[in-house]
């Protein structure tokens, strides 16, 4: 898998600028969205962001080793009993609850480097977050209140990625009620797809994540960001097959005339949905091979998936040739189409057989 950090660089200046004057901070649970915690953050703090959100606190753990100086928010909020560990490495939990509120308000040390939080207040997704009613009872509990150190009050869209929703002017309405409340404390609602909304969404400070990494952060309409991971998968052997053959498990696909096709060592060990293989009922998920679109035949196995070569040049299609699985020639978001799910999953799952290169930031 190849990461182009210089897209990252321009995804990330690209998300800054639609944000306008709201601060654009950058999600890198998961590992960087799989694509690695130090490349990644290394290439987004060169790029000026300042303020990073992972999900859990062994993430920001590994993330406050990269960026000794970063605003790090700790998303699934505060574990319990571990109030010391975010205090040692200086991450912020963003509180989801009054058990969360009340066990931060305890904490040892309530020095300014190590004591700021967030709050989440859900505003109709129904995950994490306070609910609107137990928001005011935190809040008319002064006491507790004072010893938080709040520095960002958040709230996530659900259905951003549609614009016309109605959810998501339910979602900002509610969301207003909450800063009114905190008129002093920095707010955030917008994700990859809010940024995208009016700037009524934008408030102080935006969350892209996906779109950082390439996923289309819109529904409709082409895709406004660069590709950033380009993974490849080799040809381990190029072979005929005659009308009336199979191709894989469960000889679920049959040659309606001879051809070619070839093996490529990728399979769902690697990552690659198993939903990718090929079926009767829906048209083939399609790679590409130099710039030849070949469609995915036969089930998807645990190291190899096979596709049809039959009208690639004999001097391409051959053992050693790279096939790509989605990059530049092969939009994330149609392989996650193709395979019934979302980029983030497809780009999540990439196993470590996939061994990841870097190409460099440009140099500011």
């Amino acid at each position: 898998m190849t990461v182009d950090l210089n897209a990252l660089a321009q995804n990330y200046a690209e998300l800054a600028r639609r944000a306008g004057r709201a601060e654009c901070a950058g999600v890198v649970k998961g590992s960087g969205y799989g694509l690695g915690i130090e490349p990644v953050a290394s290439a987004l703090w060169q790029s000026g962001c300042r303020t990073f959100f992972v999900a859990r606190p062994s993430e920001g753990q590994d993330l406050r080793q990269v960026l000794p100086r970063a605003d790090i928010y700790v998303l699934d909020g505060l574990y319990p009993g571990q109030s010391a560990f975010y205090q040692r490495h200086s991450l912020r939990p963003v509180l989801t609850s009054i058990e969360d509120a009340r066990e931060w308000a305890r904490r040892t040390d309530k020095s300014a480097e190590t004591s700021g939080c967030a709050l989440h207040v859900d505003t109709g997704i129904n995950r994490l977050g306070f609910a609107l009613e137990e928001f005011r009872a935190l809040l008319s509990d002064t006491g507790l209140v004072s010893n938080l150190s709040i520095r960002l009050v958040l709230s996530h869209l659900a259905c951003a990625d549609e614009p016309t929703h109605p959810m998501n002017e339910r979602q900002l309405a509610a969301f207003w009620q909450v800063r009114q409340r905190l008129p002093d404390v920095p707010a955030s609602l917008a994700n990859s797809s809010g940024i995208f909304l009016d700037p009524r969404f934008h408030f102080d400070l935006v969350r892209p994540g996906i779109a950082l990494f390439g996923g289309s952060p819109v529904a409709a309409g082409p895709n406004p960001m660069q590709p950033v991971a380009s993974l490849k998968a080799r040809i381990l052997q190029v072979r005929s097959v005659r009308k009336g053959e199979t191709v894989g498990y469960g000889a679920t696909w049959t040659a309606k005339c001879d051809g070619l096709i070839a093996v490529a060592g990728a399979g769902y060990r690697d990552g690659i949905p198993r939903s990718l293989s090929s079926s009767p009922d829906r048209a083939p998920a399609k790679l590409s091979l130099n710039g030849y679109s070949c469609p995915v035949i036969g089930r998807v196995s645990m190291d190899m998936l096979a596709i049809d070569v039959s009208d690639v040049p004999s001097e391409l299609a051959r053992r050693g040739q790279e096939v790509e699985i989605f990059g530049t020639e092969v939009p994330i978001d149609s392989i996650a189409s193709a395979a019934g799910t979302i980029s983030y999953e497809v780009l999540t799952r990439i196993g470590d057989r996939a061994v990841r290169r870097y190409l460099a930031p440009a140099s500011r």
